[in-house]
């Protein structure tokens, strides 16, 4: 079997620049004006930040005066967390609610609040809308936020936004959505979705921009107390602006194609997995899935083992989420599913581009076949 250029399909961990993305960020090396200097250097940078919250606003189908750029989505995760609940003084106005399947910065940031229960999820890791409007029937006199994903990045498992925040809002709640793992793969139209949200955040780097920089939209009304102070970003988020990411995900947003999402990949590996590859089996749903997500568990194999082994083939996927790279407790969604111990480390991710030719994928089947078949041999 002819060996491969590197095949990436881990691209739910993060995602590369293209090449127009390159070029268009090495045109503004130049600019080095502080934004909020008064002079022409300054404006000129100042104009760059505000174009590109304007192209978040088009992207979100918001008003610009919504959008705030933070360091990362999980920096805009902890930011609404506990900008909302550090603003009560006694710091139990809210009692907290949350995706126990959601990024570990929700997930901290919601254990570290004074009232927080999690969230039960069906066998395949959505919120149980019976049990979400069941438990915000019964609960205390505080106000409560809930703090979900849209769509979980590890098992694939797409949340219905809507329903659920037609709930929180029936019990006079705040929802708190992060659409990281959601937002490469559907728009997100905030006409649509703002009778039933109140803070959403999502990441650059899963749209071809660069690291360190996201985007935090706020429903108008809702006060949040900052965690760094200082006067960027309306005096949200203090700290000179990192232009070169505000940028790349001004120009990622606008000129980001959703015609291209397709499954293809996902669904080419699954068939041969199914037909070729035995005591093998999805982890998560196959309706209502993200896209590009396929999250196998391969019984008797050594995930991380099958990950190298791949790897040394010009093959790149993941364990799961990178967040929890180096780190050998499970995906928090593989617990709350419930899956036994021994399947939890014998899973891989692949997360496709979308780009991937008939020869590629050929080359991943045949390849991950083999790399099983070898480690199961060796017991």
């Amino acid at each position: 079997m002819k060996q491969m250029k590197n095949i990436y399909l881990d691209n739910a961990a993060t995602t590369g620049l293209s090449d127009s993305m390159q070029i268009y960020l090495s045109s503004l090396l130049a600019v080095y004006g502080n934004p909020s200097s008064l002079h022409s250097v300054g404006a000129q940078a100042k104009q760059i930040i505000e174009g590109s919250r304007l192209c978040a606003a088009r992207f979100l189908n918001a008003g610009p005066q919504e959008i705030y750029f933070t360091p990362s989505a999980a920096a805009g995760n902890t930011l609404a967390v506990k900008g909302l609940t550090c603003d009560d003084p006694k710091r139990n106005r809210y009692e907290v609610f949350y995706s126990p399947t959601a990024h570990k910065s929700m997930l901290r940031a919601c254990e570290s609040c004074v009232c927080h229960t999690p969230l039960k999820t069906d066998p395949v890791g959505r919120i149980d809308l019976s049990s979400l409007d069941h438990i915000l029937t019964h609960h205390n006199s505080l106000t409560p936020l809930v703090c979900i994903e849209a769509a979980n990045s590890e098992i694939g498992a797409v949340n219905d936004v809507i329903a659920i925040g037609t709930i929180v809002h029936k019990h006079n709640g705040l929802l708190i959505v992060d659409a990281t793992g959601y937002i490469p793969s559907y728009p997100v139209d905030m006409a649509l979705w703002k009778d039933n949200v109140d803070l959403l955040t999502f990441s650059g780097h899963k749209l071809h921009a660069l690291k360190g920089i996201g985007i935090l939209w706020k429903k108008p009304g809702i006060t949040l107390k900052p965690l760094i102070y200082g006067s960027q970003e309306s005096g949200l988020i203090g700290g000179t602006e990192n232009l070169l990411g505000i940028a790349s995900i001004g120009e990622a947003v606008r000129t980001y194609d959703y015609t291209a999402v397709n499954s293809h990949g996902r669904d080419y590996v699954y068939d041969y997995i199914l037909h070729h590859i035995p005591d093998s089996y999805l982890v998560g749903p196959m309706q209502n899935r993200l896209p590009h997500n396929l999250y196998m568990c391969f019984c008797g194999v050594e995930g991380e083992s099958l990950m190298m082994l791949l790897d040394m083939k010009q093959i790149q996927v993941s364990t799961g989420s990178a967040c929890n790279s180096g780190n050998l407790s499970a995906p928090a969604a593989l617990l709350a599913i419930g899956m036994n111990e021994e399947d939890m480390h014998s899973c891989i991710r692949f997360s496709f581009g979308g780009t991937e030719t008939e020869e590629e994928l050929a080359y991943v089947c045949k390849t991950l076949q083999t790399c099983v078949d070898f480690l199961r041999n060796l017991h």
